[in-house]
């Protein structure tokens, strides 16, 4: 699931750049004008539900009740065909009404929340097969059913977004909120021959026992269903957070950059910028520090649960590290060549701006993500949900205030989005600090701080010598953030700010690193064994 999830954004973000080249800056704030609302829609209709379901269904299997586990699917199906429907024709009727009270400023996205209304329909159904075939501890449809549905959703969203696009900005921007409608009938295509898979191999392996089951006291409906919500809400609670967040942006940012002097056009343009463009980059340079928080999770438990504070103390302090060892130089590379890289990827030089502030998150969101997985770990999961109920507060205020002035615009919308992150991550260590004393360690941060500031120099540098030599920003771009990242290295090992225990830690790339640098005698062929 790890890989599916890597493999997932890697599509998703070379998706953005076609799809940004084909609608520019308008377009793609017209189709982020939509979608909060079809994210609201289908997080609530979805309530949690993959993780109860998955937990349902695994206690029956634990206890050879296979009809009941079957019966507890097919009951939530049920519910989810309800709740799928129920906010697939809320969402359909609901758009006209968004426009004419302005919570979407722009009347141009009123086809694109239309047509992504049906498909929170298919993608309850999808959360719900996902979470039964988890509880078989299924995992692979899940990764399988994920790269399929992000491949379909792109190949649509860019070929209707070039058909639609000589009708106009706003039928390109529909056609584009299509592709989420294939993904989800797609993805479910591929859950259903996982279905009778597994349906044919339960009937090889429990055949006698779903005969026996069968005649065992069942729960009732309704208790089933207090269940799953009684499961479901909590993690609902902090899934609802991510899409009421962007829907007040939809609700505050263009509206107050009309405030600060922009037309509706200019203001739903620099809105597509900040969260078609900027954001999808922040996302992107984060990858490794969100597989690196769904890992901590299980290794700190299991530290908990065997009363190892040392070895708990010692995970905690080298996830901060590598979150800031991966995340700083991020950073530096999108606030030097924000412009550079804007106009490369999306062909919007005036994105620039936007994507500059916003790589200041790139160091926040790691941190988030990092210490939101360590107080899960910890067993304290309603923390972080509570800590980003006072972030989004403070980034409420910040958007109001900010984004309508004129000097600020949409980068104060992106100082309000860094801020967020902030906030959340650093209550998150205050709370690690109260319950394990672990405070960031100030030598190592400072070790990479330089180094980042060394290689500042370096991308700087190389960039402007490259453009004066060839003047061919393509190569100026690509070639300073080589540069850059050589120098940065070299720089962490000259400091010892890259040890080796740490770098082990880092997904997909670790081991290999550590291959590499052991050939060329920076460390020992032999490692020790990362706790």
């Amino acid at each position: 699931m790890t890989i599916a999830g890597f493999v997932v954004k890697i599509i998703g973000s070379l998706n953005w750049i076609f799809v940004s080249r084909i609608l520019g800056g308008e377009g793609i704030g017209l189709y982020q004008m939509a979608f909060p609302i079809y994210f609201f829609a289908m997080t609530v209709s979805q309530a949690g539900v993959p993780v109860a379901i998955s937990i349902i269904t695994s206690e029956r299997v634990a206890l050879k009740d296979i009809y009941g586990a079957k019966r507890v699917f097919h009951v939530t199906l049920a519910l989810m065909l309800f709740t799928g429907l129920l906010f697939s024709v809320l969402t359909f009727l609901s758009a006209r009404w968004l426009i004419d009270w302005h919570f979407i400023r722009d009347a141009r996205a009123y086809m694109s929340v239309v047509v992504l209304a049906p498909t929170v329909f298919f993608v309850t159904f999808l959360a719900c097969s996902r979470g039964y075939l988890q509880g078989w501890q299924r995992m692979t449809p899940t990764a399988v059913s994920q790269i399929v549905e992000q491949i379909f959703r792109v190949i649509t969203m860019i070929l209707l977004a070039s058909l639609l696009l000589p009708w106009g900005i706003d039928y390109a921007a529909a056609g584009a909120s299509l592709g989420a409608l294939a993904g989800a009938v797609t993805g479910l295509m591929v859950l259903v021959y996982y279905h009778i898979r597994l349906n044919r191999d339960i009937e090889r392996e429990y055949g006698a026992i779903l005969q026996e089951s069968s005649a065992l006291p069942q729960e009732s409906v309704g208790r089933i269903i207090r269940r799953i919500f009684t499961l479901s809400l909590p993690v609902s609670a902090a899934s609802i957070m991510l899409p009421v967040v962007s829907n007040l942006d939809l609700l505050i940012v263009p509206q107050r950059l009309e405030v600060a002097g922009y037309s509706v056009s200019e203001a739903t343009e620099l809105f597509g910028y900040l969260t078609g463009m900027a954001v999808p980059l922040v996302n992107l340079a984060c990858i490794i520090t969100a597989s690196m928080a769904m890992s901590i999770v299980p290794a700190i438990s299991e530290a908990r649960a065997l009363k190892d504070k040392k070895r708990v103390f010692s995970q905690v302090a080298s996830s901060v590290r590598i979150s800031n060892i991966v995340c700083f130089p991020a950073f530096i590379i999108v606030f030097l060549l924000a412009t550079p890289i804007s106009s490369l990827i999306y062909n919007a030089p005036g994105a620039g701006p936007a994507v500059m502030i916003s790589s200041v998150s790139i160091v926040l969101l790691g941190l988030h993500q990092v210490t939101t997985g360590i107080l899960q770990g910890l067993g304290h999961p309603s923390i972080p949900m509570i800590n980003m109920i006072l972030a989004a507060a403070a980034k409420v205020l910040l958007n109001w205030e900010l984004t309508a002035i004129p000097a600020l615009g949409i980068m104060g919308a992106a100082w309000a989005t860094a801020a967020d992150m902030g906030v959340a991550a650093f209550i998150n260590l205050f709370f690690i600090y109260k319950f394990i004393g672990y405070r960031i360690e100030v030598i190592p941060l400072l070790k990479t701080v330089l180094s980042s500031i060394i290689m500042a120099g370096a991308v700087w540098g190389s960039y402007h010598f490259s453009l004066s030599w060839w003047n061919i920003p393509a190569i100026a771009t690509f070639g300073s953030v080589f540069v850059g990242i050589i120098v940065y290295l070299v720089a962490m090992l000259i400091t010892g700010g890259l040890m080796q225990n740490d770098l082990a830690r880092i997904p997909m790339i670790g081991n290999i690193g550590i291959r590499f640098l052991s050939r060329i005698g920076i460390y020992s062929s032999k490692r020790e064994g990362v706790q």
